[in-house]
């Protein structure tokens, strides 16, 4: 038999869903219910089909292998699951598997993951006329499932009646409570079933983050962080926390092009495995390295934590799309490390297209900020670093290689309009030298030094230091605090500045003309602003 059924399953409203809530313990539980319903519960509804008569790959298996098309006892097969998407092939016959199955998962979700969406679509094709990777991309994501996400079917919950609770976080009917910031308080089945996963979350995380201090019988007493007030928050100080978003760059077309170099399905099937298996591990690692640089960061005593707590959260991860938050102070750092590990485990991927890269965005926000707006914020950053990479690489040109980038937002106060109106409003200035405006802001930047380019995390992170430990500046905020008022007026007062100091210059960018050092300016950005502005939110990870 030579028909099957492709089915693409996609969550919709997943930002909603995750970080609509303020509360740290229900953004970690829907974000672990959301893996459980495109991974784990995936896997669960195909083995209630037949435990033999499925093939489900095997993680740890050195070499991955399709079966459906050889083995006719397998009537389903798993392609790929995780990130918020899952890929399947059923055999197509009278028993329906694709329905039976599509049935199983959707009660599950309904009853264990409610206020949950998924969008589950179907494509039948004869594998010996049609490619699946056609199928998948023409016919189910930009054909059925796309129709589905732009006609979606109309929900309207009971909101309650006169007699009823409402919950806390969502508004909608509650039917228990629970204790939330220290009292008991009436939740919805949504904030409940989250609640309840925080556990098997916290878990799952401690492993990747520990596991291989317990194995070196290093220190693994510290807490993962279930409250943003753990993260580092002094009493009675003014305390941030920084949400950052990190998102692969052109990680579809890379799929997809890998895709087309397969000559038949069978060889599709396992090549899109291998390449999502490998990405996923990767940032696995990355994320590992991450927690493990906080970690020893606390080991070293270079950073005081609150109980025991990290200063470091992750809430999405297992793909090329990571949120985490940290202390404030971390999280830019982190971030850069995040993706410099990325790159490194990345290096040899089965298409052989070398490293792949992604942009970070980092909104440090006070403590209590309203969590979805920094995490749309962090996302905006990201996006923002995204368009500059297209620029950089005129429209990712083929002889201009990516490369890894990352924008961030410090926000004192509350935040009116977009990160592009911001930016016009509160960045570009009117100097004497210039006919136009000029933006007293080097973001976006690359995370890694470049030849010839001194708009780099290396170059910035350098001058920070300069500031806070050469002897002209050190211990000087005054006069720091000064140079950044007289940036905003131009190079010739910055100059007219610079000789007041009796300096020399300002610290040397690395890439840079000498130019920047003298005038604090090059053509119509300001090398300097930025460090100065972020002094106190950023702490090194090294020496």
């Amino acid at each position: 038999m030579s028909n099957y059924i492709a089915t693409v399953i996609d969550t919709t409203g997943i930002q909603k869903y995750i970080f609509g809530s303020n509360r740290l313990k229900e953004n970690v539980g829907g974000s672990y219910l959301v893996k459980l319903a495109t991974d784990d519960w995936v896997k669960d509804c195909l083995r209630q089909l037949g435990k033999e008569r499925v093939h489900i790959p095997n993680e740890n298996s050195s070499q991955l292998e399709s079966r459906i098309n050889t083995d006719p006892n397998i009537i389903a097969e798993l392609i790929y699951s995780g990130g918020g998407n899952t890929f399947l092939l059923f055999r197509d016959s009278p028993e329906k598997y694709a329905r039976q199955f599509t049935k199983a998962l959707s009660k599950k979700i309904l009853v264990e993951a409610p206020g949950l969406n998924l969008e589950i679509a179907h494509q039948s094709f004869n594998w010996n006329h049609r490619l699946l990777q056609e199928v998948i991309e023409n016919d189910l994501i930009k054909g059925k499932l796309d129709i589905q996400k732009r006609t979606p079917r109309s929900s309207a919950p009971l909101l309650g009646l006169g007699v009823t609770a409402s919950c806390v976080s969502t508004g909608l009917v509650a039917v228990e409570t629970r204790k939330i910031d220290g009292r008991a308080r009436p939740v919805s089945r949504e904030v409940a079933a989250k609640l309840d996963k925080v556990n098997q979350a916290n878990c799952e995380l401690s492993k990747i983050i520990f596991d291989r201090r317990k194995s070196a019988k290093l220190n693994t007493t510290y807490n993962i962080p279930l409250d943003v007030d753990d993260l580092g928050r002094s009493e009675h100080e003014s305390s941030y926390m920084a949400v950052v978003h990190i998102d692969g760059n052109q990680m579809g077309k890379r799929f997809k092009d890998y895709g087309r170099n397969q000559s038949d399905n069978k060889k599709f099937i396992v090549a899109r495995s291998e390449l999502s298996r490998a990405v996923s591990q990767a940032s696995r690692k990355a994320l590992e390295a991450v927690g493990e640089a906080v970690v020893k960061l606390v080991d070293d005593k270079k950073f005081e934590i609150k109980e025991n707590y990290l200063p470091f959260r992750p809430i999405v991860y297992g793909g090329d799309d990571i949120t985490f938050i940290s202390d404030g102070r971390l999280g830019l750092s982190l971030a850069v490390k995040f993706l410099e590990a990325f790159e490194e485990f990345t290096k040899d991927l089965p298409d052989q297209q070398g490293k792949a890269t992604a942009c970070a965005g980092i909104a440090i926000v006070k403590t209590h900020y309203p969590f979805s707006r920094a995490y749309a914020l962090s996302e905006a950053l990201c996006s923002n670093g995204k368009r500059w990479l297209r620029e950089q690489t005129d429209n990712y040109s083929e002889d201009k290689p990516l490369f890894s980038a990352l924008d961030w937002h410090i926000a004192a106060s509350g935040l009116l309009g977009t990160i592009g109106e911001i930016r016009d409003r509160e960045y570009l200035v009117q100097i004497p030298e210039l006919d136009r405006p000029a933006s007293i802001t080097m973001r976006p930047m690359r995370s890694h030094a470049c030849k010839n380019e001194w708009r780099t995390w290396a170059g910035f992170s350098e001058v920070v230091n300069h500031f806070k430990t050469d002897e002209a500046w050190r211990d000087r905020r005054n006069k720091v605090i000064a140079l950044r008022e007289v940036l905003r007026q131009g190079k010739k007062a910055t100059e007219q500045f610079i000789q007041a100091y009796g300096l020399e210059s300002l610290p040397l960018f690395p890439g840079a003309n000498s130019q920047l050092a003298k005038e604090g300016w090059w053509k119509d950005r300001c090398g300097y602003f930025d460090a100065i502005e972020a002094i106190d939110f950023y702490i090194p990870l090294t020496d």
